[in-house]
């Protein structure tokens, strides 16, 4: 099987060719430029493999949750590239990938949401694959939902931005943390692999983000009265 994946959702801009397992990426801090620079890295990728597009089975995108543009980056890439190819698509979620690129069974995945929030899940691996013991959501660091049991272990971004909120959380649940990781299109084409040998690719103009904060911007009124919408 081959795959092109990738993610935009954060400050950093992760793709990855899946060919039967072996893996090409390219992983780079890109800051605003993510809409410059992911083409001509697709492009790179193909060609190092003596590539074309259409001889792929398929593309897979960091749904989210994640930053607003980057997650519509994202999704109108994967669009564009599998209309143009006739290609099928598969979002997976940046804090399941966050997971995935563990070695661990039991992850809290959060995300920095800036504007003082996370994004945050719970997740648990067992034979059949990944299970959500917590769906993704939008949580102050000082107000997370509790989880069962213990021996969890903490990555993403938003262990980085705060640290101390969430280890005091889950304290005594933690049994490690792993700060500086972001989701990496190398996970989410793991992910997606069996989705797509299962026929589970849908068509491009499925392809959507999942976006949990509804809204990024404050109308002027609502920044006049100080409210801060969810």
């Amino acid at each position: 099987m081959r795959l092109l994946a990738f993610d935009t959702s954060t400050e950093y801009l992760s793709l990855a060719l899946w060919l039967d397992g072996r893996v090409l990426v390219r992983d780079l801090h890109a800051g605003q430029t993510h809409s410059q620079r992911i083409l001509p890295l697709v492009r790179e990728l193909l060609d190092e493999a003596s590539l074309q597009l259409k001889q792929l089975d398929g593309i897979a995108f960091g749904a989210g949750p994640g930053s607003f543009t980057g997650l519509r980056i994202a999704c109108g890439v994967a669009q564009g590239l599998a209309f143009g190819a006739g290609l099928p698509v598969v979002g997976v979620s940046t804090l399941l990938a966050l997971a995935q690129a563990t070695t661990a069974d039991r992850v809290i995945a959060c995300l920095d949401a800036r504007m003082g929030e996370v994004y945050h899940a719970a997740c648990v691996r067992d034979g059949t694959g990944w299970h959500e013991v917590l769906a993704p959501g939008l949580y102050a660091p000082e107000a997370l939902p509790a989880v069962p049991g213990s021996d969890w272990v903490g990555a993403g971004s938003g262990w980085d931005s705060y640290a101390d909120a969430l280890q005091g959380a889950y304290a005594t649940q933690l049994s490690e943390v792993l700060p500086g990781r972001y989701p990496s299109a190398q996970a989410i084409a793991e992910l997606a692999a069996p989705q797509f040998a299962a026929g589970q690719g849908l068509p491009a103009a499925q392809a959507a983000p999942l976006y949990i904060r509804n809204k990024v911007a404050l109308k002027t009124s609502e920044r006049l009265q100080g409210g801060l919408p969810k």
